[in-house]
């Protein structure tokens, strides 16, 4: 590493993100540490139902095969892995991750942080949720609840000498602020230099999204035109002790880094750029400066930051209902009204099923944008029908699934390529607990 600067990969920013970028930033990025950001709201109430049916499953259905693309080159490199991979089975990451590292001729201290899980903290939960819910209307259907934890617990476990850090709902800019506040020795509780907490922060969130910052989620044809999105390189932040930061990515890569992408990626789920909230301070992006120093090198200043909140956000996932859904195509002559019959027929048999909400598209018609896809003069060549419906039961859901599959047989001419499927709805909300009942902890294994 260097004395003065550190060099961050960001190797995934969602959980099914592709992994060949990852590895050549392990291969050719002469990192510090590569970071690989894997969970959503909604990603880990499913991990968490994953685990209630097989104890052994929950964490992120990709970890192994992205630690045994990267684990090599990354050890014999000096990389630090942190990844949110853990999901809702840390220790079952752990295991794995030791398994993997145990193939190989090296050795690595693997390390997981846990406790984002609170569900059996829900009478700590603030009364209301965001939307000004009772909580506790969703206590008896709620299959997970995690609290989002801060940088603490990977920093401990760097300073334990890891190489391998796994954690459970770790707030996204933490996972990147973390080996700055260890290597730095930068502090967040009390807030020292406001400035660099900011600049951190500022880094954390131009990096977590991964491709969303080197031109992927971004590029418009003949507006917004990006080169290469088929070979996208993942981002590099370069961020020194003294708070600079510039946002990269290697060379002979696709996409592209500008203050274009670097803008949109800056305010992407931000709510109030002034005050962007995370377990680890409140940083203000009002008065973030891009400046283009050379070609995919965007500099970021101006960052800044005030003391984290008392409470941390947590999120409650509980099983909402059931989807049933089935899909049919037609083509040719007349396949518009072909498939509006179609769904005549549908809606018809669907009279005595209890559902809650229907939904009803014409794919390539009005799926998107409602009615306005219909309104052109020329009729499509093909339409493609999809019923889905929301059922409190799994038996409805198979139902509506069921009749649109019969349309084969039962329905007009030329009907093909049906599909069905069902599955458990999980809905999210989200409240408040104070962070006093919250505390990471660290599991440690030697491999």
């Amino acid at each position: 590493m260097s004395d003065t600067t550190l060099q961050i990969g960001a190797g995934a920013g969602y959980s099914g993100d592709r992994i060949d970028p990852a590895v050549e930033l392990s291969e050719y990025g002469d990192l510090d540490y590569l970071v690989f950001e894997c969970l959503a709201e909604r990603t880990i109430a499913l991990a968490q139902l994953d685990r209630l049916e097989n104890p052994d499953a929950g964490y992120n259905s990709l970890l192994e095969e992205r630690l045994r693309a990267v684990v090599e080159n990354c050890l014999s490199n000096e990389i630090t892995i942190v990844s949110n991979m853990g999901a809702a089975n840390v220790e079952g990451a752990v295991r794995k991750a030791a398994e993997i590292v145990q193939e190989t001729e090296y050795d690595a201290q693997i390390a997981g942080v846990s406790g984002s899980d609170v569900l059996d903290a829900f009478g700590q939960f603030q009364s209301e949720t965001f939307g000004g819910e009772s909580i506790h209307e969703y206590e008896n259907e709620a299959v997970s609840a995690d609290a989002y934890l801060g940088a603490d617990g990977i920093v401990k476990a760097l300073e334990n000498g890891a190489d391998i850090v796994l954690t459970g709902r770790v707030a996204d800019p933490s996972l990147f602020l973390a080996p700055m506040l260890y290597e730095f020795g930068w502090q967040v509780e009390p807030l020292t230099n406001s400035e660099l907490i900011g600049q951190g922060i500022v880094a954390a969130h131009l990096l977590e999204c991964a491709g969303q910052v080197t031109g992927g989620y971004f590029a418009d044809p003949g507006y917004k035109d990006v080169a290469g999105l088929d070979q996208l390189g993942f981002p590099i932040g370069e961020v020194s002790e003294s708070g600079e930061v510039t946002i990269t990515k290697l060379p002979n890569t696709g996409g592209v880094i500008d203050t274009r992408t670097c803008t949109e990626q800056l305010l992407y789920e931000v709510h109030d750029p002034s005050e962007y909230i995370t377990p680890d301070a409140v940083a203000d992006f009002s008065h973030v400066k891009f400046t283009e120093v050379e070609q995919d090198r965007v500099e970021v200043t101006r960052a800044d930051a005030e003391v984290h909140p008392e409470t941390l956000k947590v999120s409650v996932g509980y099983i909402d209902s059931h989807l049933g859904e089935g899909q049919i195509s037609y083509a040719g002559p007349g396949a518009t009204k072909r498939a509006e019959l179609a769904e005549e027929i549908v809606r018809k048999r669907l009279e005595d099923i209890p559902w809650d909400e229907l939904h009803v598209d014409h794919i390539g018609r009005d799926s998107l944008h409602g009615d306005r896809g219909r309104n052109h003069d020329q009729e499509p060549y093909e339409v493609r029908l999809r019923v889905a419906a929301k059922c409190p039961t799994q038996s409805a859901a198979k139902r509506v699934a069921r009749e649109v599959q019969t349309l084969y047989t039962n329905g007009p001419a030329g009907g093909g390529g049906a599909t069905m499927k069902t599955q458990k709805i999980v809905g999210i909300v989200s409240t408040l607990i104070d962070r006093t009942h919250v505390e990471p902890q660290l599991l440690e294994v030697q491999a």
